[in-house]
């Protein structure tokens, strides 16, 4: 089952429900309330009508503007009736209609202009004809009506351009962060039926986390037992881990295996512009999740607006992100009587969230969500194939020990890149090669279709052959699974190793053999040909992080002693966490343990040079050797883990 949030029901709110009625209330007459936009429509079309009729019915003011040469053959003709005349302009009706020159059809009003140069004896003309000169004009200017209507068009426009403005900047027509006062009618108690919820059937690898949640469901399916004994329904839970181990997915199904009514929303989704549009919108969703309750609320990256407060406040001391946290606070404090309703949080960073946040009365228990294991990503992998076709070759278990630190997402995407090359391959199931294809694409990244040079192409065989090498002698390190030097990704060649077991506990020793075999490529590179070229780059950035990791992190150096002396994140706080005298004796010792390893496997190439050899040639001709190739050409029995 997917673990994608439920669907937005109302683009207004920032959450998503799952669990609620499906239909907005009726009002008391009978008749359901309409979207406030489609009164707004009638509203501007009638006003429309109105202004076009007026202008163009009621008053009409499409005289033609007649030539003077006309007007003065319609005078001798005795077809004029009576003129006015302001100035030089001279407006008049006939007697009977003339058609237009102009070819606007019949006119019997006109407009004209006598020339200033004309010596015409108009006067005598008009007295002789029998034409009436009035003091009135003739053509009507526009009337009162058309006037009001024609001032009414920019109001209309004004106000429908502030009401739109107010709904996008201010969380709707309402609200205290709003402009309008927006009402939010309850909803009933029932929840949709015949709706399928994610349950904890649809959730593996985390089996430690689901025995913390059990009892958070068994309180929302049996309060009362509960109650009796004088135990309180926790407030919240803070599900920490790296992206993708399920935080979400595990949420949905505590609410679906409850069954109760569930509210997701991103943190991100309560900040507006405006100040005081989160907390408007957190009093809202809160609201919306008593009226249901038991229920739950979701708030996905909730260190958006979570972090330590007073880092950051606006001009005016109050910054709308701590806003919407403190309504958080207030709302999870139970001032606003939210019993019966669970917060749930996700977070990348619970480091960096607010004590206030943490402490036990708002979020009463912080639960790790680590990657799974390998019985947990093989649960996953059977979980996420179960719509897929699998050949009879396929083999879950190995697959899951060869993912080692993949997520339930990463798991979930591998999945379906297989199924994606198989249907691009026209096959009707999935088989192992497409699952090893698609691992290596998620893991090195997809092929590309580059043309070296023989003499680039033979250096890339050695540096990965290096890599190679140096992983298989090394003891304890992990098994090299496979060697290509088929460009992937940024990489010119790939040497992938991964561990037969988790590893949770690394060794010093092991920790060197990491970086032996990272600086394996560059090695190679300088027994071969005796110069170091810019394929190392990233080998040198694994190679500096062990490193320092090693020296200032772990107490693996003599001369820094049993001391933490760099955050976790040193490349941002580089500098910051010690004085500037063990800052220099981290970094002599970081050269030293590297220029040591880079030493061993220099010396360890050199003694297997036949062996070295031996690897590049077979790159050369095959560009990719598997696991038991590799071994075999290079003369290493491979131990396992007892025999090691």
């Amino acid at each position: 089952m997917s673990d994608a949030a439920p669907p937005r029901r109302n683009p207004d709110q920032p959450w998503r429900t799952e669990g609620t009625p499906d239909e907005p209330p009726a009002r008391p007459g009978g008749r359901r309330r309409r979207g406030r936009w489609w009164g707004l429509a009638v509203t501007a079309v009638i006003v429309f009508l109105l202004a076009y009729i007026g202008l163009n019915y009621l008053d009409r003011g499409d005289e033609p503007t007649i030539a003077y040469t006309e007007f003065s053959k319609q005078v001798d003709e005795g077809n004029v009736d009576k003129i006015y005349s302001k100035g030089d302009a001279i407006e008049g009706q006939l007697k009977k209609a003339r058609d237009d020159p102009d070819g606007g059809g019949q006119y019997t009003r006109f407009r004209t202009q006598r020339p200033a140069f004309a010596e015409d004896d108009l006067w005598q003309n008009l007295e002789r004809r029998d034409v009436t000169v009035t003091a009135r004009p003739v053509v009507q200017q526009r009337g009162l009506l058309s006037n009001l209507l024609i001032s009414l068009v920019p109001i209309v426009v004004l106000v429908a351009v502030w009401i739109f403005v107010a709904r996008r900047f201010g969380g709707g027509l309402g609200g205290a962060g709003g402009m309008l006062g927006r009402k939010t009618p309850p909803k009933p108690v029932e929840l949709r039926a015949g709706t399928q919820r994610t349950t904890f059937a649809d959730v593996a690898g985390i089996d430690e986390v689901k025995g913390e949640l059990d009892d958070v469901v068994d309180f929302l399916e049996h309060p009362d037992v509960y109650r009796r004994m004088g135990a309180k329904m926790p407030r919240g839970v803070l599900l920490a881990g790296s992206p993708g181990t399920g935080k979400t997915l595990l949420a949905r199904a505590v609410a679906g295996e409850a069954g109760v009514p569930f509210f997701s929303a991103s943190a991100s989704e309560f900040i507006e512009m405006i100040v005081g549009v989160g907390a408007s919108r957190v009093r809202e969703l809160f609201a919306e999740a008593r009226k249901v309750a038991p229920s739950i609320i979701f708030i996905d990256e909730i260190d958006t607006i979570g972090r330590v407060r007073g880092g950051g406040a606006s001009v005016s001391g109050h910054d709308e992100r701590e806003q919407t946290l403190n309504q958080i606070l207030t709302e999870m404090d139970g001032f606003s009587g939210s019993e019966g309703v669970i917060v749930i949080a996700a977070t990348n960073r619970a480091d960096i969230l607010d004590p206030a946040l943490t402490r036990p009365g708002r979020f009463d228990r912080v639960v790790s969500v680590s990657p799974p294991d390998r019985g947990g990503r093989e649960a996953i992998l059977r979980i996420h194939t179960r719509g897929i076709p699998l050949a009879g070759d396929v083999d879950l278990a190995q697959v899951a020990r060869t993912t080692p630190g993949m997520t339930g997402a990463d798991l979930a995407n591998l999945a379906n890149e297989a199924a994606l090359l198989a249907v691009k391959r026209k096959q009707d199931r999935v088989t192992s090669a497409d699952l090893s294809e698609a691992l290596e694409k998620v893991q090195l990244g997809a092929e590309r279709t580059l043309v070296m040079p023989e003499e680039d192409r033979r250096r890339t065989a050695y540096h990965e052959s290096g890599h190679a090498l140096l992983g298989m002698l090394q003891p304890g390190a992990d098994p090299v699974r496979k060697v290509t030097i088929v460009p992937r990704g940024r990489a010119l060649g790939v040497t992938m190793s991964t561990p037969e077991v988790e590893r949770y506990a690394l060794s010093e020793e092991y920790l060197r053999g990491r970086i032996i075999g990272a600086l394996g490529g560059m090695a190679a590179e300088q027994v071969i040909y005796g110069v170091v070229t810019t394929g190392a780059e990233n080998d040198l950035e694994q190679v500096t992080n062990i490193a320092r990791g090693m020296v200032a992190r772990w107490g693996m150096s003599e001369r820094v002693g049993r001391l933490s002396a760099l955050p976790s994140d040193a490349q941002q706080a580089y500098g910051l966490a010690a004085a500037p005298r063990t800052l220099d004796v981290i970094d002599d010792e970081m050269r030293r343990v590297v220029e040591d390893c880079y030493e061993e496997a220099i010396r360890k190439l050199r003694d297997h040079r036949g062996q070295l050899d031996a690897l590049a040639e077979a790159l050369l001709e095959h560009e990719t050797l598997e696991e038991a190739d590799a071994y075999r050409i290079a003369g290493i029995t491979r131990l396992t883990k007892n025999e090691a």
